[in-house]
Parts: structure tokens; sequence; C-alpha cells
């Protein structure tokens, strides 16, 4: 028989495994390293296209070579840092609602500092949280000349 508890126990345990996997996506992020970074997400039931046009979306394919293709577009060091973490734990599935950061250079020389509102919904596969899907809201970013605002308008 399952205890109130127990299910507390679970979240806790669910939580804790779920802030350790966004974490662990922020830094393959920052050490460019794409199989990790694809192996946090559930690759056949991703669903990159939520975010609506003209929004930032990082790398979208599923597929090794055009993560790594992303990470190229950075000349120096992307630095990410998860904030303002929330969990939300159901049977079987999560969502996280995120404050995040992320911070380089791109191959032009542009510097860039994102701040962006992150949702990502997941889901116990075999036991293990995997992502499902990704939505990336980012109201403005920042340059060495100061505030650049995006037209987020679909």
């Amino acid at each position: 028989m399952t205890t109130d508890i127990d299910r507390d126990i679970d979240r806790t345990t669910d939580e804790a495994q779920i802030r350790e996997l966004l974490a662990d996506r922020a830094a393959a992020t920052k050490e460019r390293d794409a199989r990790r970074f694809l192996a946090t997400s559930a690759p056949d039931l991703v669903d990159f296209g939520l975010a609506p046009p003209l929004q930032y979306k990082g790398p979208e394919a599923r597929d090794q070579r055009a993560v790594e293709a992303w990470y190229a577009t950075w000349a120096g060091p992307i630095e990410v840092t998860v904030t303002q973490l929330e969990i939300t734990v159901g049977d079987g599935v999560a969502f996280g609602h995120s404050i995040n950061r992320m911070h380089g250079t791109k191959n032009d020389g542009f510097e860039v500092e994102l701040w962006s509102r992150a949702t990502v919904g997941l889901r116990k596969i075999d036991g293990t949280w995997k992502i499902t899907h990704t939505h990336d809201s980012v109201p403005f970013l920042m340059n060495g000349s100061g505030l650049a605002a995006l037209d987020l308008k679909p």
C-alpha cells in the first residue's frame, strides 16, 4: 500500500532527478557535448516546433551533427545558467519552468546574453526522466551596445 509519505518521497526523488537532468543539459551545452545534450531528450517524442516564429529555439534537430553545427556558431565558451527552477511532477509526467541565462560570443563577434523563460515537458520512460518538449521565450538580449529588443510577434 502506497502512503502519502511514500508519494512525497517519490515526488522529491523525481524533482531531484529532473534538476540533475536540466543541470546536465546546461553543462552539455557549456562543454559542447552534443551526444550528452541529446541524451536528455526522448528523440522520438520531442516536439521542437512548439515555439512560434521569431523566437529563439536553439538546436532543434534531433541528430548530433545538427547540434554540433549549432555549437559551432559560437566563437568562444557558452555559459548557461538555469535559475528560479520550479518543477511540477505528476504520474510519470512533469513540467519544469525556469529562467535561463545564456552568454557567449557568436562567430561574427556579436556578444550575446540571452535571458529566456523556459518550459520543458518531461516523461518518465523506463524509470528515467527524458525531455519530451521545450519552449523558450526570449523577451530581450543584451550585447556590448546595450539592449536589443526582439520582435516576438508571430
